[in-house]
């Protein structure tokens, strides 16, 4: 099988679930390339061919500075056509499932999108994803190429290590032309971390009994210096907005300290964060089933527990 691996990149820096898709590629065995894009792709392609990237197939050119999914999806396409891969693998970013559909559809090829799981089978592959709104998680079993596949973040390890070699490519200078042009690029102010590279994470959830005690979490997420998130319970229900959720449907975390406050437990949201290195589960019920994977569980009300653990946080950063 022959498996090319999409590391996608962000202001002149591979962007860390690059690395993660790098090692879902690895796991399947086969023939693997990395096809790394950018205005300077030699050096980010050392980077990666240190970390494992096998065969790594730079094209460099000031119109890859910024991402524009026609554009990278017309220079992918030519090096698809080169190599004539089976498997093409690329990060379930914004960037990413932008620029799989439109290679799917570029190339003739089917997609599945958002993966959260990835098994060789002969010179096949199993692929399992999300369904029915994270509800079931059904097996796909592609049947020739070429496939492609979203994998989702915070799933698979960081490749760290490994064999590579680094390939300059050319291609047609007609790739390089799109419909659009980038004029500017804002970054979006947050007062929080992002929840997928966040190494702390407090998370609300439908104990907190309505919107006008979501601050009762944030203010100990901003004590502890991590990422506010939210269960798809109160997410659905309006009180926080989806791009802090957590779970099946939301963002897949996987952080050095999980802190959940008021939440069930439910296996949507368990699905999301149960890798996290430890879990604290604060909840008044006992039978939660959040305590079954927790590292420490605190069996109380959170709205005295919370403050309670904001007030130290605060002595302890000001000493």
């Amino acid at each position: 099988m022959k498996i090319l691996a999409i590391a996608l990149q962000k202001e002149g820096k591979i962007l860390s679930a690059s690395y993660e898709v790098l090692e879902a590629a690895k796991s399947l065995g086969g023939e693997l390339h990395t096809a790394v894009l950018g205005e300077a792709a030699e050096e980010l392609a050392a980077e990666v061919a240190k970390r494992g990237g096998g065969k790594v197939l730079a094209v460099a050119n000031p119109a890859l500075k910024q991402f524009q999914d026609e554009i990278y999806a017309k220079v992918i396409s030519a090096l698809h056509d080169k190599y004539t891969f089976d498997l093409i693998l690329a990060p379930a970013t914004t960037y990413g499932k932008a620029l799989m559909s439109r290679l799917a559809g570029a190339n003739g090829g089917r997609m599945a999108s958002d993966v959260t799981g990835l098994k060789a089978e002969g010179d096949s592959v199993e692929i399992t994803r999300p369904t029915y709104g994270g509800n079931v998680l059904a097996s796909v079993h592609p049947n020739g190429g070429p496939f492609f596949v979203s994998v989702r973040p915070k799933i698979f390890n960081e490749s760290t290590e490994g064999d590579g070699e680094v390939v300059t490519e050319s291609v047609d200078a007609s790739a390089f032309e799109g419909r659009a042009v980038v004029k500017d690029v804002k970054v979006e102010a947050a007062a929080t971390q992002n929840l997928a590279e966040a190494d702390v994470i407090v998370s609300a959830g439908r104990g907190i009994k309505g919107p006008e005690n979501v601050n009762v979490v944030q203010e100990l997420a901003e004590a502890v210096g991590g990422a506010f998130g939210a269960s798809r319970a109160i997410v659905d229900a309006g009180w926080v907005e989806y791009k802090h959720q957590v779970g099946q449907t939301g963002r897949t975390v996987n952080p050095k300290l999980y802190i959940a406050c008021g939440i069930s437990g439910a296996i949507q949201h368990l699905v999301g964060m149960q890798t996290s290195k430890t879990i604290v589960a604060i909840n008044k019920d006992k039978d939660a089933p959040i305590f079954n994977i927790a590292s420490y569980g605190i069996v109380g009300d959170l709205f005295e527990v919370v403050p309670a653990l904001t007030k130290k946080f605060k002595e302890e950063l000001s000493k």
